[in-house]
């Protein structure tokens, strides 16, 4: 069962118990391929030990000196590591949806900000170099606005919007209300 622990050692217990060895020999293990890369790394635990994927990637990640899978304390902390372009969009963005929807919250999830009513994540922002995606968790709510998105780069649970993109608040809110009706 995957741990919702965002520290890596918090995968050892399990680590350990599924696998038949201390975590000593596992840093062992870690150290004797330490100059390999990432995707070489994981293929040898999955081949060799029978590693799932989500331990793989905790042993390596944390022989590689990552402590934890999360990366922001808070949103200013998010917001600080893009483009200030990019924030200033995925604010304004937030705000008509949260001046619509007063009960939205916003959170860090998977590193990044979401929308979230009660445990239903409603619509999500990932930057990437050249834009944002916006991800309203919902293949559904994708098709039914797929005639709006018409002007947009669509893929299947996300659009592409660009980095300077002026709000098209019905969009975003026709977006956040589908997503709400499915709850």
């Amino acid at each position: 069962m995957a741990t919702k622990d965002s520290n890596r050692e918090a995968h050892f217990p399990a680590i350990e118990k599924r696998y038949g060895e201390k975590m000593a020999y596992w840093f062992k293990v870690m150290a004797k391929i330490k100059d390999k890369k990432y995707p070489e790394q994981m293929a040898h635990l999955q081949e060799n030990y029978g590693f799932s994927r989500a331990h793989a990637n905790a042993l390596i990640m944390f022989s590689k000196g990552s402590k934890s899978s999360k990366r922001f304390e808070s949103l200013a902390d998010y917001y600080k590591s893009i483009d200030p372009i990019q924030a200033k969009t995925i604010r304004a963005i937030f705000k008509v949806a949260k001046t619509a929807y007063p009960k939205l919250e916003i959170v860090i999830a998977w590193n990044q900000p979401m929308l979230k009513l009660d445990s239903t994540y409603v619509l999500g922002a990932g930057t990437a170099k050249n834009h944002i995606l916006l991800n309203p968790f919902s293949k559904d709510v994708i098709v039914f606005l797929k005639p709006k998105l018409k002007d947009y780069r669509v893929l299947k649970h996300t659009f592409a919007i660009p980095n300077d993109w002026t709000v098209d608040s019905k969009l975003v809110l026709a977006m956040v209300r589908a997503r709400i009706a499915e709850k």
